[in-house]
């Protein structure tokens, strides 16, 4: 038993339009999941389609940001799909913002995706598995090596706060479920630095560290996604996390 559990079964990946969400997408699509792609940028996720591959893909434009508008994606796929059977909570941002002068729609705005959009497309996918008695669905979420360590710049705490969020949520929900007496396994992969377009608006951090610093592609944090997903159901990997070779 392995991720083939979950041929032609449903994922939803959020932020999928382009990076690590856009290599998630692609690798779940070639191991025959119907996968649901949500993003602001709707027409980038359709270009995501593999003809070749046995899964499906499904564009939805959304807003993690936005609870109206994820609760209307999990609606559309409840109505056309029966329901999300694994969820890749893969949305996330990085805004460079000092804790003693930043704007406050700054830090809302990372709390808002990192950590509020993740945990309500959570609430609603696990409310989604037992109201139809899914038993072996799966919660993934994308956090990052910042998860596991102290900020080493100070405008970017609130971001590190963010992950470190993330991975206690992860614990929380692991807890939750167990207490259910569900099966629905969750996990989080945790990635340092990936040749993405995270930083294209910062001010500090060009693309071009990229050229000088060790780092990974998206699709090394895909493949770990599939890795989690490719246990056997008794197997629960909790965190698996990624850095570069070479990485000081």
């Amino acid at each position: 038993m392995g991720i083939e559990t979950y041929a032609g079964r449903v994922a939803l990946v959020t932020g999928a339009s382009s990076g690590i969400g856009a290599a998630v997408v692609q690798a779940l699509l070639r191991k025959g999941l119907k996968v649901v792609g949500l993003a602001r940028r709707v027409d980038r996720v359709k270009a995501l389609e593999l003809p070749d591959a046995p899964g499906k893909l499904h564009a939805i434009q959304g807003d993690v940001t936005d609870e109206d508008s994820i609760l209307a994606a999990f609606k559309w796929i409840k109505d056309n799909l029966s329901g999300v059977d694994v969820l890749v909570n893969n949305a996330g941002i990085i805004e460079e913002s000092e804790l003693t002068s930043a704007p406050t729609d700054l830090w809302r705005r990372v709390l808002e995706v990192n950590v509020l959009g993740l945990s309500i497309c959570t609430r609603e996918a696990v409310q989604d598995m037992l109201a139809r008695g899914v038993d072996d669905g799966f919660i993934i979420h994308v956090s990052s090596l910042a998860a596991h360590s102290p900020p080493y710049n100070s405008d970017l705490a609130m971001y590190y706060a963010s992950k470190h969020a993330v991975n206690t949520l992860l614990e929380g929900l692991r807890k939750d479920l167990v207490a259910r007496g569900s099966k629905i396994r969750v996990g989080a992969v945790s990635p340092g630095l990936v040749k993405t377009e995270i930083f294209s608006h910062s001010k500090k951090i060009t693309p071009g560290i990229f050229d000088i610093a060790p780092c990974l592609e998206a699709e090394d944090v895909a493949n770990a996604v599939v890795y989690m997903l490719s246990q056997h159901p008794r197997v629960q990997v909790h965190d698996i996390i990624l850095n570069a070779t070479g990485t000081q």
